[in-house]
């Protein structure tokens, strides 16, 4: 039997000339294959793609603005409660524990249903929650909040990773990606440096409600909108044919009518630019989403044609974690992406104690403030990370006769790697040797853009990889990533307080250059763990493409 493509090496650049029908003005061909099907998200018109990608930044913003607004004030909270700094931090933990295992629950519900409906319940639930932590009283009141807000809130950390790739194609998604990752850490960022001066004005109670209000402005946009992106293609990404099976023993549930939409050919070429503005087709074959009335649009869930089944969701809650016994570079890519969350949660932990404390004692306000440096951090790594790394992964592409490997993507790691290991030490060093706040901030930025690049490279390789099974295996990632973060955030504050600031953070920072090196290996034995995989991969990719 013929050995199957290698997963993620797909031919992204035409340099030869040979394929004018399905490339873009720039040779660069449109990877997935975009159907004839004007209601194709890929076939929208840029400013529909626009709005729609903005409505995810909408949703990132709004709720992780308001989720994270007691980071500089956990001082403040933990001596009205009565509270210890170790519990609050340790609460933040277990939110993260369940914002990457609630993934399990929340995203094959998308894959089935459509995404604006787990996008707009995730939102609606966070105002109650965030309601709640304002009458907060005791240690019962705080683990309970983080636990149903880690779990109502997870769709931040997955959800978005599939719905960039719904509407933009390989060559450019990298750019957005790295813009959701920006505003999942900037929000994060942004957060507290409002709480703190908030607090400071009208007290922590108050910031909390401030939160709930934010989030239910963040439900009524999305609400009116957000457009659903999911769509039901019956190809695969990186086939010459797609209509050829590339496995033997799968076939199709006599139960479920999988759509297969037509591929554009040289017959069947759109009147415009698919990316570039609606296509228009003379003829439209059956198979095509109808479309859809502004108030249909309003509708949570859709019901599209050869949709995965029910079967497929339930299945879907599990398969993350086979997909960790079985693909190494899903593996490698949640354990840098986590790495770099340990950091940010190491940030979280120490900024309001070290900054609280003498010779600082910063005001809660102040304290927030502090945290421009990694919103500077953060926009940086995101262009970084984003334009950059798909200008680099096209011009490798080129020098490779037009073929695209998901690992050239990696080099752009090199830079995050080394001021990861500058940032941590010059936090932990300055704040032992009590330097100037100035030279705080700037480590604080200069990890924050490591840890930027980082998570926005590991969910863009593993999209590389394994675009047909995305949904599942950044589920994996998330929880790789967040099993992490919380041990980390578990930890840190016995850490720091046991070693030391200036050993703890020079042990963390050749820890994070080592961790974040591993990129290095990928780059020499990655294709070889993708070709490796080939098989399972290929089978369980043509198997959800069935709808079960």
């Amino acid at each position: 039997m013929e050995s199957p493509p290698v997963p993620g090496t797909i031919h992204l650049v035409d340099t030869a000339g040979q394929h004018a029908t399905a490339l873009s003005k720039d040779g660069i061909e449109l990877i997935p294959r975009p159907s004839a099907d004007p209601e194709d998200p890929l076939n929208w018109s840029e400013r529909r793609k626009k709005i729609s990608a903005i409505m995810v930044v909408v949703y990132t913003l709004g709720t992780g603005f308001a989720s994270t607004f007691h980071y500089p004030i956990l001082g403040v909270i933990a001596e009205d409660v009565g509270l210890s700094i170790n519990t609050m931090v340790q609460g933040t933990g277990v939110t993260f524990l369940f914002l990457g295992w609630a993934c399990l629950l929340w995203q094959p519900i998308a894959t089935t249903f459509g995404r604006r409906g787990v996008y707009l319940i995730s939102t609606l639930a966070m105002v109650p929650l965030m309601v709640w932590s304002s009458y907060m009283k005791n240690t019962a009141d705080w683990y309970a909040t983080r636990i149903l807000i880690g779990i109502m809130l997870s769709p931040i950390e997955s959800l978005p990773e599939v719905s960039v790739p719904d509407i933009f194609f390989a060559h450019n998604r990298g750019a957005w990606m790295g813009l959701y990752v920006f505003i999942l850490f900037g929000s994060n960022f942004l957060g507290p440096l409002v709480a703190g001066w908030f607090t400071q004005a009208y007290g922590w109670r108050w910031c909390m409600k401030f939160g709930a209000m934010v989030v239910a402005l963040t439900f009524v946009i999305l609400y009116f909108g957000m457009e659903e992106t999911m769509y039901v293609r019956g190809t695969l990404e990186g086939m010459d044919d797609p209509s050829e099976s590339v496995t033997e023993g799968v076939s199709e549930p006599a139960a479920v009518e999988p759509t297969e939409p037509a591929i554009l050919s040289e017959k069947q070429e759109p009147k415009t630019s698919p990316g570039s503005s609606d296509i228009e087709a003379s003829a439209q074959p059956t198979g095509f989403a109808p479309p859809r009335s502004y108030i249909q649009k309003l509708n949570p869930f859709v019901n599209l044609p050869g949709r995965p089944s029910t079967r497929a969701m339930f299945k879907g809650m599990y398969v993350p974690l086979i997909i960790l016994t079985q693909f190494p570079t899903v593996v490698w890519a949640g354990f840098i992406y986590g790495i770099n969350l340990s950091w940010y949660n190491v940030l979280n932990g120490t900024i309001a104690p070290i900054m609280g404390a003498a010779p600082y004692n910063w005001t809660t306000g102040e304290i927030g403030s502090l945290y421009t440096g990694p919103i500077i951090g953060a926009a940086i790594g995101s262009v970084w990370a984003g334009v950059v790394a798909d200008k680099i992964t096209l011009w490798m592409a080129r020098r490779n006769n037009g073929i695209r490997e998901p690992e050239q993507r990696l080099w752009i790691l090199a830079l995050s790697s080394v001021l990861s290991c500058v940032g941590l030490i010059t936090w932990g060093v300055g704040a032992a040797h009590d330097i100037h706040w100035v030279g705080l901030a700037f480590a604080l930025g200069i990890l924050t853009f490591s840890v930027v690049a980082g998570g926005s490279v590991a969910l863009s390789y593993n999209v590389d990889c394994f675009k047909d099974i995305s949904h599942e295996s950044t589920t994996s990632i998330i929880i790789v990533r967040n099993t992490l973060g919380f041990a980390i955030s578990y930890g840190i504050t016995p850490w720091y307080t046991n070693m030391g600031l200036q050993n703890c953070f020079i042990m963390a920072g050749f820890l994070s250059l080592g961790c974040t090196g591993t990129f290095l290996i990928m780059i020499w034995k990655g294709k070889d763990l993708r070709r490796w995989s080939a098989p399972r991969y290929w089978k369980m990719a043509e198997a959800y493409a069935h709808g079960f």
